[in-house]
């Protein structure tokens, strides 16, 4: 099954925000996402009934090891394509906006091959 974009970000803000703070609530999601709290708790609730994440009684939120597979390869494409545009000399505000669009669009194979040549090329 293919994920949406959109629940590729969420994943990728809570992963963000778990390695930030104790616990993830749905309103730092809001605050994270610059959305409304209504959109962000529908979309919570279908992430929940889908199994990416599990919401405590106490709302805390935490990534399942299906939402934390997701969460962590979105964050690794946006991590090294935004470095691999900073280095090609983008601004570092556009090559974060950018790579967030990139890190939906492009096929695992591309990704890989690009992995591998930063790896090997572009490290200082």
């Amino acid at each position: 099954m293919k994920i949406q974009e959109s629940a590729e970000d969420y994943l990728e803000a809570i992963l963000h925000l778990s390695q930030r703070m104790e616990h993830v609530r749905s309103i730092d999601v809001v605050h994270h996402l610059g959305l409304s709290k209504p959109s962000v708790s529908v979309y919570l609730k279908n992430l929940k009934n889908n199994d990416y994440i599990k919401i405590d009684t106490n709302g805390h939120i935490t990534l399942t090891e299906k939402g934390m597979d997701i969460a962590s390869k979105i964050s690794e494409r946006h991590e090294i394509l935004s470095n691999i545009l900073v280095k090609l000399g983008v601004t570092e505000a556009v090559a974060l906006e950018d790579a967030c669009k990139l890190e939906h669009a492009m096929s695992d194979e591309s990704f890989e091959a690009l992995k591998a040549y930063y790896s090997n090329h572009m490290i200082d």
